[in-house]
């Protein structure tokens, strides 16, 4: 069940430069995020001049989710708010497939960490920021920061303390 309360449509460009290394032909990254969908094919070249060529790479869906109001609101207020957007390898022509695209810097982050998977941030088109803020205002709880106690370590138990043991009972 997907618990997203809103869902934004989006295309992404991606540029692919060619590479100086000997192991590998081409370098891929993702530089714009564009507000609702073109009528394109996936992997349309829009240009291509000497080593770079530019890719509309699909369609890709942004939701938003209650639970994470709080990680659209830094992001918004970080005067630098950005999508990431997530290319898998794969076995085509570019060289990768389209995963997703979020608003959340903490999904966003996540996912740089693990797998083969290409994460890069771009800036939010301001349009997208309007729609971002507005879920924000309808949907955003405040939580209050509970710190969690911590339990006594079995040193600090009062039968320790008393020179029993734990298994007395």
């Amino acid at each position: 069940m997907n618990s997203a309360l809103a869902r934004i449509p989006v295309g992404v460009v991606v540029e692919r430069h060619k590479a100086t290394s000997p192991w590998l032909d081409y370098l891929c990254r993702p530089v714009l995020v564009l507000a609702g969908v073109p009528a394109a094919r996936p992997w349309t070249v829009i240009s291509s001049k000497d080593d770079v060529t530019t890719f509309y790479a699909g369609e890709a869906v942004i939701e938003l989710h209650r639970t994470e109001t709080a990680n659209y609101r830094d992001n918004l207020a970080s005067g630098n708010a950005s999508l990431w957007v997530i290319l898998r390898p794969a076995a085509s022509e570019v060289g990768f497939d389209l995963l997703f695209v979020t608003a959340d810097p903490a999904e966003g982050e996540a996912l740089t960490g693990a797998g083969n998977d290409l994460v890069e941030a771009v800036p939010m088109p301001v349009s997208i920021a309007r729609i971002v803020e507005g879920f924000i205002a309808e949907h955003h709880v405040e939580r209050t920061f509970f710190k969690r106690q911590r339990d006594r370590s079995a040193s600090q138990s009062p039968r320790r303390q008393a020179g029993g043991t734990e298994e007395e009972g």
